[in-house]
């Protein structure tokens, strides 16, 4: 099934290599397409790593193994396999993910337990054995190739390639991330939600960059949504090679911690985003902030209950300011609310205010608003100084139809 690139697509970016990380892509055939579907990176000794996972609890043996695997701390290498998620193959998915780990450690010469790897694509089909051979020997016989092949080749139903990058000043060395993605549908807000992958030749220790990861998760990856499904696979891997010279960060009192944090969360957000924007059947990003609710967190549920709405959702599809249904999700979000403070808006534009809609409110502004592709909902609950703000996109017939043949 063909499908047309996302009318809310941006550019691949400029990205430049990051020393210690070698990047190859083969082809081996896990789908009927004409593309490579298999990524290798290489990775320096010594690179750290540090990772968040679904907490999907049908996950995959790669989430399974990835989850004590990276709590050494250490990579040499990963491997993603795309158009088979070998989820729900019980022992004999577990076998072909061990075969992987054993083969490129035999090539490296590293422990299985330092080759991390991914599988995204249809569930329930064991990842052929086989192939992943093969199509590993032709990776490692491979040449280099660019972040954008990488980024095409560990996607699915994406309809254009994903990554992002950022620098930092850390202990008066300029150091660099750069990280690619894959996502499209399944993605909820449950950890991470897609694949995704950040390399940086910074020096770090596993449990500060580890800090660092799952604190840029909580405020990027686990604050969007497309329709409300946590894959059996969802992955975000951070790699440092260590190869920028800084002295090692250990903590946030190490020199330049706070500005490698601030440019490792700059880099998850601008991933996180682009996963929304490619977000099955999508054409318009939503940015949902609420305010005033009694506590951050809880205004997070509460944005995630508009977010994944789909009354919410059709109707900013069909370009109507049905500032009832954003009401509606409110009010059924199982937190602290008052239906006499709440007031909502729509790009700017208030259209009820504490509980009652505004006598002089002109929705003209607020249909122009819905015309666009980038469409802000705006809620204060008039409780607290609690906040937060997610990222969802729209739900039309292009999600159904991607969807209803996924299989073929």
């Amino acid at each position: 099934m063909d499908i047309a690139t996302s009318p809310l697509a941006l550019p691949f970016p400029a990205m430049p290599e990051i020393e210690g990380v070698t990047l190859r892509v083969a082809r081996a055939g896990y789908k009927d397409w004409g593309r490579c579907d298999l990524t290798y990176v290489e990775l320096a000794e010594g690179t750290s790593v540090a990772g968040v996972f679904t907490k999907n609890v049908c996950c995959s043996s790669e989430v399974e193994l990835g989850r004590e695997q990276v709590k050494a701390g250490r990579a040499r290498a990963l491997v993603v396999n795309a158009g088979n998620s070998n989820a729900f193959t019980g022992y004999r998915g577990r076998e072909a993910v061990e075969q992987i780990m054993a083969q490129v450690a035999a090539n490296l010469g590293c422990t299985p337990t330092q080759v991390f790897v991914s599988s995204t694509g249809v569930i329930g089909v064991p990842l052929p054995k086989d192939r992943a051979r093969a199509g590993l020997d032709a990776a490692f016989a491979a040449a280099e190739c660019s972040w954008r092949d990488a980024a095409d080749t560990i996607g699915t139903t994406d309809t254009f390639a994903k990554g992002a990058m950022a620098r930092a000043v850390v202990d008066g060395k300029t150091v660099t991330l750069c990280g690619i993605i894959k996502g499209s549908g399944m993605i909820a807000p449950d950890m991470a939600t897609m694949l995704g992958y950040i390399f940086t030749d910074a020096a770090a220790e596993p449990g500060f960059l580890q800090q660092c990861l799952s604190t840029a998760n909580l405020a990027t990856f686990s604050c969007i949504t497309v329709d409300s499904d946590t894959s059996t696979s969802d992955t975000v891997l951070a790699f440092a090679t260590g190869k920028a010279g800084n002295a090692p960060l250990s903590s946030f009192d190490s020199p330049g911690a706070d500005a490698f944090a601030a440019a490792l969360n700059d880099v998850c957000r601008q991933l996180a985003h682009l996963v929304v924007r490619d977000g099955e059947g999508a054409q318009k990003f939503i940015e949902v902030r609420v305010t005033g609710a009694v506590s951050d967190e809880s205004a997070h549920r509460i944005g995630l209950a508009i977010a994944n709405s789909p009354l919410v959702k059709t109707a900013i599809a069909g370009e109507d300011a049905n500032w009832g249904r954003v009401v509606m999700a409110v009010g059924k979000a199982g937190e602290p609310a008052d239906r006499d403070k709440l007031s909502i808006g729509f790009g700017g534009v208030w259209a009820a205010r504490e509980g009652l809609p505004l006598a002089d409110y002109d929705e003209a502004p607020v249909a122009q608003h819905l015309k666009g592709r980038e469409i802000t909902i705006e809620v204060d609950i008039g409780l607290g100084d609690g906040r937060a703000t997610v990222w969802t996109c729209d739900l039309t017939h292009g999600y159904i139809s991607i969807n209803a043949d996924y299989r073929s």
